[in-house]
């Protein structure tokens, strides 16, 4: 035992030399660590919300927008099947409610065909039950009625997407380490430490950014009251006071087939440009060529951004809107286009800001509450153990770089239940020590000598040194996965604590007490 194996010795070295050189970072500005060398490490620990301040916002999936998308599609599917095969058959009054789909057969004999023909509406889902209800009346009434099933499976698919576009758009705005997790059926909770301009953010999560390309429809008066013939409808302009558009309900190029989007200059003036991937190059080449001389008019969430003239066929696949843009106006479009187009509107049910001083006071708090646990322990353990204290001191020292320069490799976001974790792991650090220099004196005082005593002292409390960090681990395993945002920052702390003090009491103590006895060889231990 008081022989330390040189690979033992290399490890130990190894680890520690870790947590100095991963911790460091940490007293060092970010704009100091800006400036040195890649190859030098640069990871810092996140401050959480409640530390560095920031925004907190609890958004809401629009339901009735998804459920009214999702009977949209089932018209136009209606209507397609209705008139498949080129043979149709009859109806009037295709339309939806809030929760169904209704339209009248012009010959109630047709009943059995269009039940046919509208089978692949009321498919079997994952569960077993039918996603949609057909029901067609002797006078010819038919009814399609999506099941609740149904229903909450689209919910659920938007309220993903939402979560992964919401991801998207705050991380190019460049947000360090946001936490949005699904809150309940429909909500998405969004923090971002450190926001300075919230309103932006909050512009930029309440933009759809849904992007279509329509022809304008020439036919058709613009003027307030006139009427909008079938099959375009009526768009307000997106500028203040710019006129209506009437434009074709037929969507020519979809923003779901761009690829990038950048924002830049034209002639001096902000500018967004679009690029479009294979399938919407060639829908945009076709859609100009065939429409030379006509308007087209860019729509950006139900309002047209610009419509300009085709003066001849694009066929790169690349276009330009332009729209009176500032740089920061062209800016956000960009980034809204890149970052794809919400499946549903977006409401802010609660909004709350954490100014930094809270988080100043907070971690000035933390700190004393740090360095009281750690002094107070330390002189316990001195006073306590002697020689042996000192040697768990700087244990415990070392146990602290580890869980710092670990929480900084992960880039994990510290918050206040965080620093909790870290200042109860203080207390813990030393229990292992306590238990093995509290087995050496029972192994003393039955007239052992000390390399005897010692090695049975960490042998004999090795089983319960593992024993009591295993069930307090288990507790941490089930904070993190029962719990959410600070429970799982303060299981975080509490599990990287539980491991290196394990290492430090089992290793660092043990190796620190090796070469003490090597060098000295005591005849008896003041312990």
């Amino acid at each position: 035992m008081n022989s330390f194996p040189t690979w033992k010795i290399i490890v130990v070295a190894l680890v520690c030399a870790f947590g100095v050189i991963y911790t460091l970072p940490n007293f060092v500005s970010r704009a100091t660590l800006d400036k040195l060398p890649e190859w030098v490490p640069s990871e810092q620990i996140n401050l959480g919300l409640d530390l560095q301040g920031g925004s907190h916002l609890l958004l809401q999936v629009d339901t009735k927008a998804v459920v009214s998308k999702m009977l949209e599609s089932m018209v136009d599917a209606t209507r397609d099947n209705l008139r498949e095969s080129g043979d149709n058959v009859g109806y009037r009054n295709l339309t939806h409610d809030a929760t169904k789909v209704s339209f009248t057969l012009r010959n109630p004999a047709d009943a059995d065909k269009a039940r046919e023909r509208l089978s692949s509406l009321s498919t079997r889902m994952s569960n077993g039950q039918l996603s949609a209800a057909i029901h067609i009346g002797d006078d010819g009434e038919v009814t399609i009625t999506p099941s609740e099933a149904a229903i909450d499976a689209r919910i659920s698919a938007a309220v993903d997407q939402s979560i992964e576009i919401v991801r998207r758009r705050v991380d190019e705005t460049g947000v360090n380490e946001p936490a949005i997790q699904r809150q309940g059926r429909d909500r998405i909770l969004v923090q971002l430490p450190g926001v300075g301009d919230p309103d932006r953010i909050k512009r930029l999560l309440g933009e759809t950014a849904q992007l279509t390309f329509h022809l304008v429809d020439l036919n058709a008066s613009a003027a307030p009251g006139a009427r909008v013939p079938p099959g375009s409808k009526r768009l307000p302009s997106i500028h203040k006071g710019g006129p209506d558009y009437i434009v074709k309900n037929r969507v020519m190029v979809s923003g779901e087939n761009l690829e990038d989007a950048q924002a830049t200059f034209q002639q001096g003036q902000p500018v967004v440009s679009i690029r479009f991937d294979g399938l919407g190059g060639k829908q945009f080449g076709r859609a100009t060529t065939d429409n030379v001389g006509k308007p087209f008019a860019i729509v950006l969430d139900d309002k047209v951004v610009s419509a300009p003239r085709i003066n001849e066929p694009i066929l790169s696949g690349s276009a330009v809107i332009s729209g009176g843009f500032d740089v920061k106006g062209a800016q956000d479009l960009a980034l809204l286009l890149r970052a794809g187009a919400l499946p549903a509107p977006l409401n802010i049910l609660e909004e709350r800001s954490v100014g930094p001083d809270l988080g100043a006071d907070s971690i000035a708090a933390g700190k004393i509450a740090g360095v009281i646990g750690v002094v107070a322990v330390a002189v316990f353990m001195v006073a306590t153990y002697g020689l042996f204290g000192v040697f768990a001191d700087i244990a415990l020292a070392m146990n602290i770089f580890l869980i710092m320069s670990v929480l900084s490799v992960l880039g994990a976001t510290l918050t206040l239940p965080g620093i909790a974790g870290i200042v109860l792991t203080i207390g813990m650090a030393v229990d292992a020590n306590v238990l093995i220099f509290e087995r050496i004196r029972e192994e003393v005082r039955v007239g052992k000598s000390p390399f005897n005593a010692i090695q049975s002292g960490f042998a004999r409390a090795f089983t319960t040194i593992i024993d009591a960090n295993v069930t307090t681990g288990i507790a941490a395993l089930i904070l993190f996965v029962m719990g959410s945002g600070p429970v799982k920052g303060f299981a975080v702390t509490l599990f990287i604590g539980i491991i290196s003090s394990m290492f430090t009491a089992i290793m660092l103590s043990r190796m620190l007490i090796s070469f003490w006895m090597e060098r000295k060889r005591p005849k008896t231990l003041e312990l």
